[in-house]
């Protein structure tokens, strides 16, 4: 199995493709996934590249990490795992004691 790599500082231009070509010159690239909005599907400037092994892996972090790359400097480290998100709060609103339906037992 491989090695995943987290790929930062991104171009919007960039693509799936012209990134492969610049991480296989450290080694086998198995895959490559720029992460986009999910609202708008642009680019957010990051995605992940998983090499053929851990070697080439830390290959490609030696030499691609800091390198101008489409006129911005790359940050490539290895991938954290991903962490489980917590839900977002409900959409209860404020507090409160029930709404106004009028006083207490007539």
């Amino acid at each position: 199995m491989g090695a995943k790599l987290y790929v930062g500082n991104l171009s919007y231009q960039a693509t799936e493709k012209e990134i492969s070509d610049l991480f296989a010159t450290a080694g086998t690239v198995a895959s490559v996934k720029i992460i986009t909005d999910g609202q708008t599907g642009r680019p957010r400037g990051f995605g992940f590249v998983e090499m053929g092994s851990s070697e080439d892996a830390q290959k490609a972090i030696e030499m691609l990490n800091g390198k101008s790359f489409m006129e911005r400097s790359l940050i490539v480290s290895e991938a954290r795992p991903q962490q489980k998100r917590e839900p977002r709060g409900g959409g209860y609103g404020g507090g409160g004691y029930g709404g106004g339906r009028g006083g207490r037992g007539r």
